[in-house]
């Protein structure tokens, strides 16, 4: 114990402190930034004890979207963002975002009250075995033994959701913690826990991929959004444009590498994944965004170089050429070294480079087509062509839906890592406005001055629109865009609706898909203190998004009506199933 510690203690011999209070300065001590959560009992004491610490706590309307937006908390600042629920349901309401934020790698803290010991087994109020059940949606999932355990399993879950791949771990705090009195000088706080420790790739893998990489006639990067966490953008842009490669980011990985880079492929996706014959995937999982690695989505005779913080990743569903574990920033230092010692630059003027260009001017042709079309209601290209020409270059934006998340990828453009927030890797609808809340709540902090663009379905929103009162409450720069096509994929139009209703009631002849149309979702945003605005034109859409962007005084929602029958371009290779959806 230090002298400082020793002095600190004898100043507290005699005074009394609360589980509670523990329990936030806890969470001081881990770094512990934002907090986010629905009060109850028996939760209601830590967050108090935790705003008293300087913490930040975020009422929301419901424990998913607080959950969502903890761990996007974890995503942007590296230290994970804690979600405070009460026992029972409002702990089973959290799962899902535990869920979501396991799948996508990101850190998360979730504590839930729970019935009282003395209770247990006895029917308690809102009792259910919450450790138990957590270990399926986390890595780390524990009830302190004691008040005065508390710092020392905060601090190993907080290490734990940051350590190795990040992810959710859960704390479980019985009702009867909460209150409890004990002496302070008998609690020991854990120090703050290290950074992540940085571990680098055997240093003949290095050799070996660089070999590979130079001998590689179709090469391609594709950049993850394991690599906007790892803060990799300066090697990687580096890598690009010292060897002249073509890049490919992962819907969370824009902006590691700007999408306006002339090196840039996205718009030549599927042309670049099908016949590349050297892969390098940065912190990119051969997952269902990447179609699993596989013909005939890809060469059967692609090589694959893998850079992964995980070892169990490596090797998962297709055989690399060579695997690189470790911190994905420090591995492709490691490459730059090789390339240093003996440069190599890819020919600008390649066969593959050509194909390229061809691919994604034709495609680039094909959307400003659709953009360009004048008839009303507006398509989906047509809208997002007028929001990418206003967009703010630092701005962060967090989409969702169907049609909405996927077109809007291909059109609005991300200069800035860790500035893409969508449903990710688990494709979780209702992240949306929690993401936002995050994202704005962490741009108030380190940049006041940028904005957040939250692009939704209709059918998005719906999951957790109420947490538009929440965005009010808390007066957060965020401009909400609906992108109402009044249904799930598809809709139909007023007259339709009518005329579909003449047949019988909605659930025996509207289709699942079908929502209400022309839904004033604008005005959800005008009832609590923003502002909205219900558009049809692209002139409307124009002065609506320039006049939210202007006004930095209150939140904003518009409300765009779309063609209900808008859907992309024809795709070679479909995502996920072959509906015809």
């Amino acid at each position: 114990m230090t002298d400082t510690e020793s002095r600190e203690r004898g100043a507290r011999r005699g005074q009394q402190v609360s589980g509670a209070e523990i329990i936030a300065q806890a969470l001081k001590t881990q770094g512990v930034q934002y907090m986010f959560g629905i009060v109850g009992i028996p939760v209601t004491e830590i967050a108090t004890a935790a705003q008293v610490l300087g913490i930040k706590y975020v009422g929301m309307r419901n424990e998913q979207a607080a959950c969502y937006a903890a761990s996007a908390v974890g995503f942007l600042t590296g230290r994970p963002g804690v979600c405070l629920v009460v026992s029972g349901p409002g702990l089973i309401h959290a799962l899902g975002g535990m869920a979501n934020a396991n799948m996508n790698c990101w850190p998360l803290l979730v504590i839930g009250g729970s019935s009282e010991r003395g209770q247990e087994a006895m029917g308690a109020f809102q009792e259910f075995p919450q450790v138990e059940a957590c270990r399926l949606y986390s890595k780390f999932s524990a009830r302190p033994s004691s008040i005065e355990a508390i710092p020392f399993i905060i601090e190993k879950a907080v290490r734990s959701s940051i350590y190795g791949r990040p992810g959710a771990c859960y704390v479980d705090i019985p009702a009867d913690y909460v209150n409890l009195q004990v002496d302070a000088d008998s609690v020991m706080y854990a120090e703050c826990c290290q950074p992540p420790p940085v571990s680098m790739a055997d240093s003949s893998a290095v050799r070996t991929a660089a070999s590979i990489l130079r001998s590689a006639r179709q090469p391609l990067l594709i950049i993850g959004k394991g690599a906007a966490y790892a803060h990799a953008e300066g090697s990687i842009r580096r890598l690009v444009e010292l060897c002249k490669l073509p890049f490919l980011p992962t819907p969370m990985g824009k902006g590691v590498v700007p999408d306006n880079h002339p090196h840039c492929v996205s718009a030549a996706r599927s042309r670049a994944l099908q016949f590349a014959d050297v892969i390098v995937l940065f912190g990119a999982r051969l997952n269902w965004i990447l179609h699993f690695g596989l013909p005939p989505r890809y060469r059967p005779d692609v090589k694959f170089i893998q850079i992964d913080i995980c070892a169990e990743e490596l090797g998962n569903n297709v055989r690399p050429a060579v695997t690189l574990l470790g911190d994905i920033n420090a591995v492709t230092e490691q490459l730059l070294e090789q390339f240093d010692k003996a440069p190599w630059v890819y020919p600008p003027e390649s066969a593959w480079w050509k194909t390229l260009r061809e691919k994604m001017k034709s495609n680039d042709a094909a959307s400003k087509e659709l953009a360009s079309r004048t008839s009303l209601p507006m398509n989906y290209y047509t809208v997002f062509y007028h929001v990418q020409e206003q967009l703010p270059r630092d701005c962060y934006v967090v989409s969702e839906g169907a049609n909405t998340m996927d077109i809007g990828r291909t059109v609005l453009q991300n200069h800035l890592p860790r500035h893409r927030l969508d449903a990710g890797t688990f494709g979780t609808m209702g992240v949306g406005l929690g993401f936002a809340i995050a994202a704005a709540l962490v741009a108030k902090d380190r940049s006041p001055e940028q904005r957040v663009i939250c692009v939704e379905g209709d059918s998005a929103f719906g999951f957790s629109g109420m947490e538009v009162e929440t965005i009010c409450r808390h007066n957060l720069p965020i401009v909400l865009l609906v992108v109402n096509n009044n249904g799930i994929y598809q809709g139909v139009d007023t007259d339709t609706w009518k005329e579909m209703l003449g047949f019988g009631e909605v659930a025996a002849v509207s289709p699942p898909i079908f929502l209400l149309p022309n839904a004033r979702y604008e005005q959800v945003m005008s009832a609590f203190g923003g502002t909205g605005y219900f558009v049809q034109t692209p002139e409307e859409l124009r002065n609506s998004l320039k006049q939210s962007l202007a006004d930095t005084t209150k939140p904003s929602l518009i409300n765009i009506m779309i063609e209900p029958q808008a859907t992309r371009k024809t795709q070679d290779f479909h995502w996920l199933t072959r509906s015809n959806m």
